[in-house]
């Protein structure tokens, strides 16, 4: 057991869509990844997912309206809603999810699958 300082963990990384593992819990990873630009439309059949801001603007698209969240705000998507998260300057974010949960959910492996993932 050991404090985790979010911002220390932020400053390893640089690459974006890629998220980072920071912790695990009963079957739930927390993750922190960097966003930037657009991402793909994509869903997830059997895992929500809770976007939590840390640092920038998130738009979160979904077919019918587009949320936007600060730093300090969070969104739960539903298992199975369609949406794609974007950003027009970087975002610091940190998510809370399945394990299994892969980052661009239930469509074909595309340039952004990410199947394995980082510990930092």
């Amino acid at each position: 057991m050991e404090k985790i300082i979010l911002s220390e963990k932020l400053a390893l990384f640089s690459e974006h869509w890629s998220p980072k593992i920071v912790a695990e819990l009963n079957g739930q990873q927390v993750k922190l990844a960097k966003l930037q630009g657009d991402f793909v439309w994509h869903h997830h059949e059997t895992e929500d997912e809770l976007f939590y801001v840390l640092k920038g603007t998130l738009f979160m698209d979904f077919r019918d309206k587009t949320i936007t969240l600060q730093p300090g705000e969070m969104i739960v998507v539903p298992r199975g809603v369609e949406h794609k998260p974007r950003a027009d300057e970087e975002v610091h974010l940190l998510l809370f999810e399945p394990a299994s949960t892969v980052n661009t959910g239930a469509l074909e492996e595309n340039e952004r699958t990410k199947k394995k993932l980082d510990w930092i």
